[in-house]
C-alpha cells in the first residue's frame, strides 16, 4: 500500500489500467482452463481496490482543501 501511495496521480491511472488488463487476461486464462494459480485473480482484485482507495483518498483531500 505504501508503494501505491508514493505514485503520482498519472501513475495511479496507468497502474489501474495495467491491473484491469491483467485481470482480464487472468479471467480469460481461467475460462480456457490455462490458469495455473487461481489466487492470482484475487490478488489482482485487491491491488485494484488499493489503487482505487488511494485515488478516492486524494480526491477527498482535494475537496477538503478547496
Amino acid at each position: 500500500a505504501n508503494e501505491i501511495r508514493n505514485l503520482s496521480d498519472k501513475d495511479l491511472v496507468q497502474k489501474l489500467q495495467d491491473l484491469k488488463q491483467e485481470l482480464f487476461n487472468l479471467r480469460f486464462q481461467n475460462a480456457t482452463g490455462q490458469l495455473e494459480n487461481p489466487h492470482a485473480i484475487g490478488n489482482v482484485k485487491q491491488d485494484i481496490a488499493r489503487v482505487k482507495t488511494v485515488q478516492r483518498e486524494r480526491e477527498l483531500d482535494l475537496r477538503k482543501e478547496a
